[in-house]
């Protein structure tokens, strides 16, 4: 029926709407928020479209969303991906204008919030990731080359980036934000696994 080949794409994009939506929400009516300079509003949100980012990436990479598979999801994926790297850098600069000396202690391993290192380890994970990509060709790296390193750098980013949101008591809602951090990781976990099986196929077929 013509109707239900529209059932399935309105109730994926639905859903990732509202998974979106609903972190972001509520760190907007958030009371931590009150009385807060827009610097640092700014990192809070900044952070939010971050992590609301690492769950549309391998949705994207994966092809699974609708009218986005193939070579559109890729090219999607690669725009994402630098917005997401502008997120993290408006995330860390807003951050440091609020206060450079906790920054400073995050960059350098020695901030007494555990939050912060795994902050900084998936920062270091999302900067590596654009770079190798810019430099993809230059480098002449082979296609299994590229997948093993680009897929261990997005292993670390998630990771990373789950705990860190996972210890910060922010703006987000617990439930929705340990919600969004599931999905992340679980839609990573997908690709991952799809991308090593078709690597292990492809290889007995040769």
């Amino acid at each position: 029926m013509p109707g239900m080949n529209w059932a399935r794409p309105t109730l994926i994009w639905g859903a990732l709407l509202i998974a979106v939506a609903i972190p972001i929400a509520i760190a907007a009516d958030s009371p931590l928020l009150a009385w807060r300079e827009p610097v640092y509003i700014l990192a809070g949100f900044a952070g939010v479209v971050a992590m609301a980012f690492l769950l549309l990436q391998p949705l994207l990479a994966g092809g699974y969303l609708p009218g986005l598979a193939a070579w559109r999801g890729r090219r999607v994926h690669r725009w994402v991906g630098g917005l997401l790297v502008a997120a993290v850098v408006i995330h860390v600069l807003a951050l440091w204008i609020t206060s450079p000396p906790d920054v400073v202690d995050a960059l350098l391993f020695v901030s007494p919030t555990p939050f912060s290192v795994w902050g900084v380890i998936a920062m270091w994970a999302i900067f590596a990731t654009a770079l190798l990509a810019v430099l993809r060709r230059r480098l002449r790296l082979r296609p299994r080359t590229w997948r093993l390193a680009h897929t261990s750098l997005a292993a670390v980013i998630v990771g990373g980036s789950v705990i860190h949101a996972l210890l910060i008591e922010g703006t987000m809602g617990t439930v929705s934000k340990a919600v969004l951090c599931a999905l992340a990781l679980a839609a990573t976990v997908k690709v991952l696994v799809d991308l090593w099986g078709r690597t292990l196929r492809n290889r007995q077929r040769s």
